[in-house]
């Protein structure tokens, strides 16, 4: 059911989440998972979501995408397993879509799935989430796989570190998962407050962010985390360069702010149902 004079097909908007793989119908809250391969972050997904999934591509990129949903506290979660990776920074095809879709997509809460066993590994990628959203959960997989190799993870100490939670899971098995989406929820709602280790950069360098930030905004009226497309930019991020020469950042930020409230009046309607 669409709203009452609204054709949420056809809008802008729409057809701006749809390309990036968001339905918005049938959700009360956007969740994403991300992670680096060969983490256990499919074993997380099917633990989650069960037989309420959907596979396909990415339109326009030969990238897999997985989306499926859970039911926690009476409402309702859409989860977008984001392409394992290594990195966000070095623009391969699903680099990129993971990158936009943390950014411009505007997740309630990321969730970042690492091996317990090679935490050092993967922590590259929970700090470069970190830069672009606060609202972020690390999910410390294969804790099974830790405890086998004599492994002492010491998760409270990590979360504390982060400035995030961090929380120990066994997706096989399910162990730890209540707990997972319990915090998620937290960070959602508020509840759970959360301060994101973010590395201090050379203050000539936070000089020209500070000096770039607001040109953007100015050039890219609602971008999300204008410091971090500035800082991305003066790296030489060349993808980032082409899509504020090219509008495509002008286009993606347009679609903020409106979507999510038009979503909530959208569930408040079909909930009833």
């Amino acid at each position: 059911m669409n709203l009452p004079g609204h054709d949420c097909d056809t809008c802008p908007a729409h057809a701006q989440l749809a390309q990036m793989g968001i339905s918005l119908t049938k959700y009360d809250r956007l969740v994403a998972l991300a992670g680096n391969p060969n983490t256990g972050k499919s074993s997380v997904f099917n633990a989650l979501t069960g037989l309420k999934q959907h596979v396909g591509n990415w339109p326009g990129k030969t990238v897999s995408r997985a989306e499926g949903g859970y039911v926690f506290n009476g409402l309702r979660y859409k989860l977008v397993d984001l392409p394992g990776t290594y990195s966000l920074l070095s623009g391969s095809p699903d680099e990129e879509v993971s990158r936009n879709f943390v950014l411009f997509g505007q997740p309630d809460c990321t969730i970042v799935v690492v091996d317990a066993t090679a935490l050092e590994r993967n922590l590259n990628l929970v700090l470069q989430v970190l830069e672009i959203t606060d609202k972020v959960v690390v999910c410390v997989n294969l804790m099974d796989e830790a405890r086998r190799k004599g492994l002492d993870v010491d998760v409270r100490s990590l979360a504390r570190d982060l400035g995030v939670p961090a929380v120990p899971t066994v997706a096989r098995t399910k162990e730890g998962l209540h707990e997972l989406v319990s915090t998620v929820a937290g960070v959602i709602q508020g509840e759970i407050k959360t301060s994101p280790f973010r590395p201090k950069h050379h203050p000539e360098l936070q000089q020209a962010i500070d000096e770039l930030a607001p040109l953007i905004l100015q050039a890219v009226p609602g971008v999300p985390n204008a410091p971090w497309v500035a800082y991305r930019l003066l790296d030489g991020d060349h993808r980032i360069r082409e899509a504020l020469v090219s509008g495509e950042l002008s286009e993606l930020a347009a679609t903020q702010g409106q979507p999510l409230d038009r979503r909530s009046s959208l569930m408040s309607i079909e909930g009833r149902q």
